[in-house]
């Protein structure tokens, strides 16, 4: 299925036109629990705040006319990435992209999709460093980004109405792959 799949890249300066295509796969995706979560009510809230960064990258997958998964992210401001207070000593090169959302339709999951519109982001990116955070309840997304190349360097909990997640980072080659970051990995 993921064979006929158009992968575009967006930008900042794309967020009116693409704002509610983000905003419509999630309130697909998460239809179940939008009425008891005011968290993931707030999604518009956190696409107009990482979409208003002038570093947003965004990457959509088509199928035909359907937007089937998105993913995207922003640099991390310096001093302010994820990371901070996880890695010990500071990594040299900490230039930190982001990699805020990965959402697929879930008549598309389990085709490639998610690691292709993995691929196709970082692929763009300049930074040294990958961060992402996962839910730690789900730990089967946790080991498909392990999979990819990141590891676990910690937890945090940004929001009091937000999950606790998984801090996790990956570096970014020379060649815009994700390399995986050797070094102690935390308890689960």
């Amino acid at each position: 299925m993921a064979a006929h799949l158009e992968l575009r890249h967006f930008s900042h300066a794309d967020l009116p036109d693409t704002r509610q295509t983000l905003i419509d796969v999630h309130a697909e995706v998460h239809a179940a629990r939008m009425a008891d979560d005011e968290f993931r009510r707030r999604f518009p809230w956190f696409v107009d705040h990482w979409g208003g960064n002038p570093g947003f990258s965004c990457v959509i997958a088509y199928d035909g006319g359907e937007a089937v998964g998105f993913a995207y992210g922003a640099p991390g401001a310096p001093g302010r990435e994820w990371w901070r207070g996880h890695l010990e000593p500071v990594p040299e090169k900490g230039r930190t992209f982001h990699f805020s959302e990965l959402m697929v339709r879930e008549s598309r999951r389990k085709t490639g999709v998610a690691e292709r519109l993995h691929r196709a982001l970082m692929s763009a990116r300049g930074e040294d460093l990958a961060a992402l955070l996962v839910d730690t309840t789900h730990p089967r997304v946790r080991a498909l980004y392990e999979s990819w190349g990141y590891r676990k360097v910690g937890e945090d909990h940004p929001f009091p109405d937000s999950p606790v997640y998984a801090v996790m980072i990956a570096a970014l080659s020379p060649t815009h792959t994700v390399k995986t970051i050797e070094g102690p990995v935390p308890p689960k």
